[in-house]
């Protein structure tokens, strides 16, 4: 998979937009300015293909087991509610897009009522 792929999946979500708040190589994707998916370009470009995204914590500890790929949130991230997958590695594209898929709507559904209305709105 290549970074392209994953921008391009991320902002077909309604609501999505792509940012880089923290430095010039961290992709940081927001759904109405909340974080649900980080991509580090400078780590991807040196091999080190992971993402991370927002998980239940319950889930999170299964898809850790689940798939050798799937670690501990960054050290910067809640370990509690992020994980970090290494794209390219046990877990197949659509499991990738799946969590993806998941980080998003865990998301959505902490937005407050305003939020989620404003959403579904949008084209």
């Amino acid at each position: 998979m290549e970074v392209d792929q994953l921008q391009n999946y991320c902002l077909n979500k309604k609501g999505t937009t792509e940012e880089m708040p923290f430095d010039n190589e961290t992709l940081v994707f927001k759904v109405m300015g909340k974080m649900f998916m980080l991509l580090g370009l400078g780590r991807w470009e040196r091999g080190e293909q992971a993402i991370n995204v927002k998980c239940d914590p319950q889930t999170a500890i299964e898809l850790r087991e689940q798939f050798d790929g799937v670690v501990v949130g960054a050290f910067h991230m809640s370990k509690k509610h992020w994980n970090t997958i290494r794209v390219n590695q046990s877990m197949p594209d659509v499991e990738v897009f799946t969590w993806i898929d998941h980080s998003y709507e865990l998301v959505v559904s902490g937005m407050t009522k305003k939020l989620q209305a404003e959403l579904k709105l949008l084209d």
